[in-house]
């Protein structure tokens, strides 16, 4: 079974690393290419390319022109699963992890990145940011990160996954149509967590971020094979709810 995350927006260096076991991202060669693509952009295009503000904008230019390939540990070069911040990654607090906890996150689970395509949560990371929504023209073949990403990322989780084993989809929108799930040929589960807000379930983006790192912890800290046992997930209060579930989006409510 494997486990997709989305990155975060929000990083935190300010940890030591250097205890820690760490690999390198898979994909150098497609994020030099896309880094000499973004070094090329002043910090304005930046701001329009991403939506971004000034600020924002020429610390991400000040970002690309200073890259590093993420090949050894350094003060700017750490594991993605301990620099990622954002609120999926509060619920999943990887730093807490014990080793053996850590070692089958690094097996099962997969971080995708609209600069490094599929991460493990190991993987060195330099500071950066590029969503997979941003509308980057990488070559006259590639005209967005989608279609720079597909092979790669589709080819890469066909090769890490037998026929009948389960993706459990923990990503965003943004993210998950990154790997062509079509094309993938796998079963893949997305759960999905709703509040009852009156007499009706609703999605609340900041507590479905938060379970959803939960719900990753809980895989690897139980470290769960057969993906049905998911169904016994209640974290903070969730439940799985089969009457709004179908085969392949399971929605626990609270």
């Amino acid at each position: 079974m494997k486990i997709l995350l989305s990155p975060a927006k929000s990083l935190d260096y300010n940890f030591d690393n250097k205890a820690f076991e760490y690999s390198v991202p898979a994909f150098l060669p497609q994020t030099e290419k896309l880094v000499s693509k973004m070094k090329k952009l002043s910090s304005k295009k930046i701001a329009d390319l991403m939506h971004v503000s000034k600020d924002l904008a020429e610390l991400n230019y000040y970002r690309y022109q200073s890259f590093v390939l993420p090949e050894y540990p350094s003060e700017e070069i750490k594991q993605a699963g301990f620099v990622f911040s954002g609120e999926v990654y509060k619920g999943l607090d990887f730093r807490s992890l014990n080793e053996k906890e850590m070692q089958f996150a690094q097996e099962s689970t997969r971080i995708l990145s609209g600069l490094y395509g599929l991460l493990k949560p190991l993987d060195l990371i330099y500071p950066y940011r590029l969503e997979m929504g941003t509308k980057l023209p990488v070559s006259a073949s590639h005209k967005n990160l989608y279609s720079f990403w597909a092979k790669s990322l589709n080819q890469s989780l066909k090769a890490e996954t037998s026929d009948n084993e389960v993706i459990v989809n923990l990503a965003s929108n943004e993210y998950i149509k990154a790997i062509q799930p079509k094309l993938l040929k796998r079963t893949i589960i997305s759960p999905v967590f709703k509040e009852l807000k009156g007499d009706d379930y609703k999605i609340v983006m900041m507590y479905a971020k938060h379970a959803r790192g939960a719900m990753a912890r809980y895989i690897i800290q139980n470290k769960i094979s057969n993906v049905e046992n998911i169904k016994n997930y209640q974290i903070d209060g969730y439940r799985f709810h089969e009457a709004l579930s179908n085969e392949t989006e399971w929605v626990f409510t609270r």
